[in-house]
């Protein structure tokens, strides 16, 4: 019950980073709420696909779309009235991360896959969302570029399966993960932390 309101807190979270993006790309309402939804559904949509996990979350349980909808609903209705902080959308983008990731990978851990693929769908579910999120407001995807993103969430997925390996009770083994994906996120918003550029030049 736990990892399902987790989960519902991830979508929720999204669904704000979705339409606080969408806003900033004047778009109009029905995109607002597009891009919210896609952003909220994206990454656990590819996982389940990938992990061949029929129907489809949300197709399961409609209330991730209603939540996503409502979400997007008091994210418009909020900027209306309230400035938003300026890194509001990376601070929800963190805390979405954090959230998919470690959910993602407790999913297919619990599903028997080994634990590069658990690496792997933790950090796609993390991350497929904001990825179509960008696309669709034509910015360039925070996991293509030089910004601590993905890697957040590989670390913070390493440790959730090495505490599990070392026979940490679940729960802190998760809380553990998600501080560390979130905090490594944050930490590089506020500080400028970024990966090493590969430059190419040809001749």
């Amino acid at each position: 019950m736990w990892l399902y309101v987790l989960d519902l807190i991830g979508c929720a979270v999204f669904a704000v980073s979705g339409a606080l993006a969408a806003g900033r790309a004047d778009l109009d309402f029905l995109g607002v709420m597009v891009i919210a939804t896609i952003t909220a559904i994206g990454g656990g949509t590819v996982r389940d696909v990938l992990m061949n996990r029929h129907p489809i979350f949300w197709m399961r349980d409609p209330r991730y779309l209603y939540l996503t909808c409502i979400t997007g609903l008091l994210t418009v209705a909020y900027v209306q009235f309230w400035p938003v902080p300026a890194n509001a959308l990376l601070i929800a983008d963190a805390l979405g991360l954090a959230l998919f990731a470690l959910c993602g990978a407790q999913l297919a851990g619990r599903a028997g896959h080994k634990a590069i693929i658990v690496v792997l769908m933790g950090t796609l579910t993390g991350t497929a969302g904001g990825v179509i999120r960008d696309v669709l407001s034509t910015h360039v995807p925070l996991i293509l570029r030089k910004d601590i993103y993905a890697s957040a969430a590989i670390l913070g997925i390493g440790i959730y399966l090495l505490l599990k390996a070392l026979r940490v009770p679940e729960g802190w083994a998760f809380g553990a993960g998600f501080v560390v994906v979130a905090g490594m996120r944050l930490l590089a918003i506020v500080y400028g932390w970024q990966l090493p550029v590969f430059h190419f030049s040809a001749g």
